[in-house]
This record gives C-alpha cells, sequence and structure tokens, in this order.
C-alpha cells in the first residue's frame, strides 16, 4: 500500500494574488508536490506561478480532472501515487470536490484507504453564506440552476416556501453569462419580503455581499453579466 496522499489545494477565485487567501502553509505544500490532478492545466499552472514563480512547471506531470474523466484515468491517477510521491487536486477556481471535480477520485481513495487530506482556502459558497446574515446553521447548497426558465422558477418558488417554513438558507449559482436571467427571475417572480444575497466577485477588490429585500433589489440591481456570483435565498437572523 502506497504511503503517498492526496491533497485538495484551494486555488484562487480570481485575482493575481494568493498571499491573503491561501496560508503560507498551504503554499509551501503545494509547491512541494511534482503530480497533479487538475480541472483545468492552464489555471493550474497559473497558480503554482503565482505562489513561486521559479516552480518548475516543466519537472511536473499533470492529469486532467473533470466531469468526463473515466473511471480508468483515475485509478490511472491513483497509480502514481508512492510512498515518497503525493498527488495534489486543483480545481479552476475555488474548492475541489465542492461545486468542482475532484469528488470522484476522493471516493476511490478513501476506498482504497489512502489518506485525502483537504487545505484551508477560500470557499465562494461559505463565504457568500458568512456574509449574508442567513442561518448557518441550516443550509443547502444547490450548484447550478435549470437551464429552462420554467424549472428555474419552480426551483426559486420551492426555495422561497423552504426559506419561509424553515429558516432554511438556499444557495445556487448559475453560469454567469446567466446570471441576469436568475436575477431578473428572482425579482420578478418572487414575493416582495423575500429576502436575497447576492454576492459577487468574493475576494477581488470589487467583491459585493449584499442582503436585501426582493422589493428593495428592484431599485439596487446591478449588471452581474460575466461576474462569478452566487445568490442566496434565506431569512434574516435580526
Amino acid at each position: 500500500m502506497t504511503n503517498g496522499k492526496i491533497y485538495l489545494i484551494p486555488n484562487t477565485l480570481g485575482g493575481e494574488s494568493t498571499k491573503d487567501i491561501i496560508p503560507q502553509e498551504v503554499a509551501e505544500l503545494a509547491t512541494s508536490l511534482r503530480i497533479f490532478a487538475v480541472e483545468d492545466v492552464k489555471s493550474a499552472r497559473r497558480l503554482l506561478r503565482k505562489i513561486d514563480r521559479e516552480f518548475p512547471i516543466d519537472d511536473c506531470q499533470f492529469f486532467e480532472l473533470n466531469k468526463r474523466t473515466p473511471i480508468e484515468e483515475l485509478h490511472k491517477i491513483l497509480r502514481a501515487l508512492s510512498p515518497e510521491k503525493s498527488i495534489g487536486v486543483i480545481s479552476e477556481a475555488g474548492c475541489p470536490g465542492v461545486a468542482d471535480p475532484g469528488a470522484e477520485l476522493v471516493a476511490l481513495a478513501q476506498q482504497r484507504k489512502i489518506e485525502v487530506v483537504p487545505l484551508v482556502g477560500p470557499s465562494s459558497i461559505l463565504l457568500a453564506l458568512m456574509g449574508s446574515g442567513f442561518s448557518g446553521q441550516n443550509f443547502a447548497f444547490h450548484g447550478y440552476l435549470p437551464k429552462e426558465r420554467k424549472d428555474r422558477i419552480k426551483k426559486l418558488k420551492d426555495f422561497e416556501g423552504d426559506s419561509r417554513r424553515n429558516g432554511t438558507t438556499h444557495i445556487f449559482m448559475d453560469t454567469p453569462f446567466r446570471n441576469m436571467n436568475v436575477l431578473d427571475d428572482l425579482l420578478n417572480e418572487l414575493a416582495d419580503p423575500t429576502m436575497v444575497c447576492i454576492a459577487s466577485n468574493i475576494t477581488l477588490p470589487d467583491a459585493s455581499i449584499k442582503t436585501m429585500s426582493v422589493k428593495n433589489w428592484r431599485d439596487e440591481a446591478y449588471d452581474l453579466a460575466k461576474i462569478p456570483t452566487m445568490f442566496l435565498i434565506g431569512t434574516s437572523q435580526v
């Protein structure tokens, strides 16, 4: 049995600096590795070079890890482990295995009793929840909303009703080019008093995390097109 480990390495949520969002110990561990399973090779190489400009990219082995990666490739990745060699898993942004690839590889590692080590770094889901003022005791993350408008509206109304009845915080997202469609549905289909948090460009200099009623959002909505955004429906804790 190998003694190598699987390290889950957070990526930035955008921007050029890593010093204020990735702990020094995590950065040092990441750049000590030479084998990586990554969602996107370019973004992984960019992260490693942001951490250390002299990082020896050409000495590294990169495996692609995405939703299309077959099980045979996952086995191949784990075969690269040895007592002297661990593997770093890097998603395109944020934390691997959370709304990003990585869970399947981790599940296989767990089955084989390979040690899995999640490392500290930015998660847009938790940062948005922290800044929302909604319940952090009772929440659900739903990932991407349905593409079809009628299905999307049904989901939003379901979230609204559950939040009203049970105080649950519902967290969701969409691809940036559909953000304005989501915003339009929130403002046109939900009740005036329903509380909505919109968190965009989290950790970047122009980050915005605001919580208001649907009625107030109609007056203060801003352009979310092409901006990474988390949406939350919840109940204010005051």
